[in-house]
């Protein structure tokens, strides 16, 4: 062969001068993008049941959502942890080019359809669809140079100003907080339940009723009152907010006149709204908004399909 061409320099120099013709314009055709799509997009569905351990999770929770996401369009394969400080996280990955916006749509509708099978604390909180890759991108630490401001504050400062700002960043599908914001805890004493024979049911029903938010309505408003002269909206006090306002919720009334309030069985205090993790920096606690999903702890239970989940 190399003779051939070594004899025939004419023909060597036309099929060489053809082969570049035929490449210049494959080249011209080309589709070049600066960014190309190296990873098959994904969505993640994640869950809380507070108080559930990893084996209940998965059974109650992330099976039930896994079965159903099977016969989503350009399914690929689907991952998921059930952690043992209750929360769930299931990633549904796509084929490339796939439209989020479309497979997004199709997840929450099937959603909707496992949603009454959930147990009611998870259907109380949520359960979260967002269009996030498997992998973080950035960890961002919030500390107090002095350490006079304690991990919560950082916490709550961090959720109110920082973490919705990054997740409004293009090219960034959610943060979460490695910390916590404030919430209202009432510890509940049994002892003390037991002596005035009041069950925790009683004492959260009491709480969901009186802490309301009601339209109280309006003084002369038509046709209650025809011809007057002055009307006015009655303002309602709403919802409570501080822990002396919930000491004084009563949870029962005794026929001698005597009030059972929730400060007699419960200790009330504005804590943490979560004591699943504890964040430090150099051996200081700090808060930290980061790029969601994150790793998965100890004591979590995982599971890889290749193919459409079915359980056995």
């Amino acid at each position: 062969m190399k003779q051939f061409f070594v004899y025939r320099p004419v023909f060597a120099w036309v099929v060489a001068l053809f082969i570049a013709l035929f490449g210049g314009l494959a080249l011209m055709l080309l589709p070049v993008e600066q960014y190309p799509d190296v990873a098959p997009p994904s969505l993640t569905i994640s869950a809380v049941h507070s108080g559930a351990d990893a084996q209940t999770l998965d059974r109650t929770v992330t099976s039930i959502i896994e079965n159903e996401m099977n016969g989503v369009d350009n399914f690929l394969y689907m991952s998921s942890q059930s952690r043992s400080n209750g929360t769930a996280q299931i990633t549904v990955t796509l084929r490339p080019g796939t439209n989020l916006d479309v497979a997004l749509s199709q997840v929450q509708d099937r959603l909707s359809r496992v949603e009454p099978r959930l147990p009611l604390e998870v259907r109380q909180i949520g359960v979260r669809v967002t269009k996030a890759s498997s992998g973080f991108l950035m960890l961002v630490a919030l500390q107090s140079a002095d350490g006079s401001i304690p991990a919560v504050e950082l916490g709550n400062f961090a959720a109110n100003n920082i973490v919705n700002e990054l997740r409004r960043i293009p090219g960034i599908g959610d943060a979460q907080l490695f910390g916590s914001s404030y919430a209202m805890r009432i510890w509940i004493d049994p002892e003390k339940l037991s002596s005035f024979g009041i069950s925790a049911n009683e004492v959260m029903t009491a709480i969901q009723e009186q802490n309301s938010q009601t339209a109280g309505g309006g003084l002369g408003d038509q046709p209650i009152a025809p011809g007057a002269e002055l009307n006015a909206q009655i303002v309602m006090r709403g919802r409570f907010s501080t822990p002396e306002q919930f000491r004084e919720v009563i949870v029962r009334s005794n026929p001698d006149g005597s009030t059972v309030r929730v400060g007699d069985v419960a200790r009330v205090e504005l804590g943490n709204d979560s004591y699943g993790f504890v964040f430090r920096v150099n051996g200081k606690e700090s808060a930290a908004p980061m790029r969601w999903p994150w790793p998965a702890p100890c004591g979590s239970v995982s599971r890889n399909c290749s193919r459409p989940f079915r359980k056995a």
